[in-house]
Parts: structure tokens; sequence; C-alpha cells
């Protein structure tokens, strides 16, 4: 559920807009001045703000001016005030929506959903693996074992990655190198070689299950089970 602050020196509009929200699942909380929402803010911020312009003390103009230095919280701003000028203002400031008084709560409610709808962008996707007791996050740079965390430079990182990815093809040198090193690398294919027995020291010290075969002749490829989670 989404938390939203309502910011109105009167209160019988805070509790109206309280009631028709609190009606549509929100989580609201009321405030009469920009200086009491403020206290209340150090302990943590809500997903948006409904806000006041013409206020005591700091108006809402200047505290949403100040917000977009360190939030992009959505704000939604209510005011007395028809003028098309302020209504600019509060737009170019940095506000998501203006609604004039007096308005329908219905109103309200709906551009509540829209401006949500625009600002809430969901998370991507994140892939993770999990071979044995390994887990491995790519794009976190991550790998645990038994839940805790596995340092690795960062070609131990990648050719345990490229292994995982595909726990089924065993892979000769030249293609490590080319895959780890690039294309344009001009060492010998040792360096595979110290790499693997580098990695596959770090696992075995930290009981993975999973573990880097070797090929004899060939190359090398992961033994063990490997599934691919999205969350």
């Amino acid at each position: 559920m989404s938390t939203i602050f309502v910011v109105d020196d009167q209160e019988n509009i805070r509790l109206l807009i309280s009631q028709y929200l609190q009606k549509e699942g929100y989580i609201v909380e009321s405030f009469e001045s920009v200086e009491e929402m403020t206290r209340r803010l150090e302990s943590g911020y809500p997903d948006m703000l409904i806000l006041d312009i013409m206020l005591p003390g700091q108006d809402g103009l200047e505290f949403c001016r100040d917000l977009r230095q360190h939030s992009n919280i959505p704000v939604i701003f209510i005011s007395a005030r028809r003028k098309a000028m302020d209504r600019i203002m509060g737009l170019e400031i940095g506000g998501d929506d203006y609604l004039p008084k007096p308005f329908s709560p219905r109103e309200l409610i709906a551009r509540v959903r829209t401006v949500f709808r625009r600002t809430m962008v969901p998370p991507d996707p994140q892939k993770y693996f999990l071979a044995g007791n390994l887990k491995l996050v790519p794009d976190d740079r991550l790998v645990l074992v038994n839940g805790e965390e596995l340092p690795l430079s960062a070609r131990e990182f990648d050719l345990l990655v490229l292994l995982i990815k595909h726990p089924q093809r065993t892979f000769n040198r030249q293609e490590l190198l080319d895959r780890i090193w690039g294309y344009d690398y001009e060492g010998s294919e040792r360096a595979v070689d110290d790499l693997v027995k580098r990695l596959r020291r770090k696992l075995n010290e930290n009981d993975s299950e999973t573990n880097i075969q070797t090929i004899w002749g060939y190359g090398y490829r992961l033994d063990g089970q490997v599934e691919k989670y999205i969350y």
C-alpha cells in the first residue's frame, strides 16, 4: 500500500482528502504546515505528497523547490489560487499535477492514480543462477556460497559467469582466452589454467557444491546442475 502525506492548513480539507484516500486503500498522514511535516520526514518519506500552496510559514512552492534538490517523490499541488501562472509555476518547479480548489474528491483520486501510474516505474527483473549452494547474481557481480559472499577477481567472476550460463558446454582453452581476456590477447593458454586453478581453490575452500571439471586434453566445463531464476 502506498503512503500519502496531505499538507493543508484547513482541517476540513485534510479530513475530506484523507477519508477518500483511505477508502481507496492508501495510508494517509495529514499535517497543517510544512514545518510539522518536515519533522515527520526525519523518519521516512511517503510515496506521494498532496500539498497546498498557501500555507503558514514555508509555502508549498518553496518546499517543493527544496525537495527537488534531493527527492523525486510525486507532488500534487492543491490551491485556491486559480491563475494559470500559479499552475505553471507549480509544475515548473517540480510538481507533478495541480488541482485548483474547490475540487471534487473523486477527481483528486483520479489524479493520484494517474500520477502514480506515470511516476512509479517497476524495477527491471533481475536474473540469478543457483548451482548447488552457490548463488550468482550477474548484474550485481555477486557470488554467494551458503549465503556468504565469495570474493572473486574480475576475471574469476567472468569465468564463473560464462561456465554457469552454459552448464552443459565444454570450453576449450582458446575459447576461454577469447571470451575472458579478449580476442587481441597475445598471452599463452597457461593463463587459463592458472585462472581455473585460482577459482577452483576459492570454491573448494568455501565448501561450494559446484566446481570446475577438467576435460583432459581439451578444456573445462561446470560440474553441477544450474537453475535460472528471475525476480
